[in-house]
């Protein structure tokens, strides 16, 4: 079975990334203190992080900006939560404390440019020429390894600033086996084995994906008339995809229904 999906939309604010670049400036805790670096873990508890990188970059706050002022952001966070924390810019859900305490640090015209460049290396790294090609080697990126720990550290720096998708569309290609009618729908079942070539660099996603495909029973029709008339043909659906705990699979919810003859003849038909 084919697949492919389209997502439009706009990024949150970048976050860093869940493995150190070979880049990335010392770990403040070299520099710091016994009672800085118990400073920076109180705070970090309080904001209830746990999770390497944030821990660290609050770390470098107080390591930079000393600890009352940051503890002074800390207070700002407080009183934030207290009046009903503040929501991401799509209004989806509410910012976690951390993510409150890093806007602030970022949005605060008391840090210094300097002072934010410590605390957040990775966003304001500046692009590096390019290399020449003998030097390609030297400039190549470190792998990652995508373990457990890997994606747990991704997933909660990607929390912090989700961005927004404003249009979402899915493409099924294949033959569906049993078709279950319900009341005005089509209910179809369909497991994705095949992966596809990916570019160097990105994991592996996992094989056997399953896909529930919810069809209008008007357009399934058709569609239905045309596989039983042609074992080589295949069916095509477009929709809305959704993960939905309910059917234990990715739900798709289509928007359009037709097979590749039947696409054929029409675009023939056309010409």
């Amino acid at each position: 079975m084919e697949h492919d999906i389209i997502i439009e939309g706009g990024p949150g604010e970048p976050a860093a990334p869940a493995a150190p670049e070979p880049t990335a400036r010392p770990h403040p805790a070299r520099t710091m203190s016994p009672e800085s670096q118990a400073q920076a873990a109180e705070i970090a508890a309080a904001l209830g992080e746990t999770v390497p990188n944030p821990m660290e970059q609050i770390a470098r706050a107080v390591d930079r900006l000393g600890t009352d002022q940051a503890r002074a952001f800390l207070a700002q966070v407080q009183d934030i939560e207290a009046g009903g924390g503040r929501m991401l810019p799509d209004g989806s859900r509410r910012r976690t404390p951390g993510g409150v305490f890093f806007l602030l640090l970022r949005q605060s015209a008391d840090v210094r440019r300097r002072d934010k460049v410590y605390i957040f290396p990775h966003l304001f790294q500046h692009k590096k020429p390019q290399a020449a090609p003998e030097d390609n080697a030297a400039a190549t990126l470190t792998s990652v390894a995508w373990t457990d720990d890997t994606y747990h550290a991704l997933m909660q720096q990607l929390q912090q600033e989700p961005g927004r998708a404003t249009t979402v569309k899915i493409t099924v290609i294949g033959r569906p086996g049993t078709a279950v009618e319900q009341g005005q729908a089509v209910v179809l079942a369909l497991v994705s084995e095949k992966v596809p070539a990916l570019p160097k660099g990105l994991p592996e996603p996992p094989a056997g994906t399953r896909y529930t495909v919810f069809v209008a029973h008007k357009q399934w029709a058709t569609v239905a008339e045309a596989l039983a008339a042609d074992a080589e043909d295949a069916a095509i659906i477009e929709g809305y995809a959704a993960l939905d705990a309910r059917v234990e699979s990715i739900a798709v919810y289509a928007t359009s229904a037709t097979t590749r003859r039947l696409q054929a003849a029409k675009r023939a038909a056309a010409s």
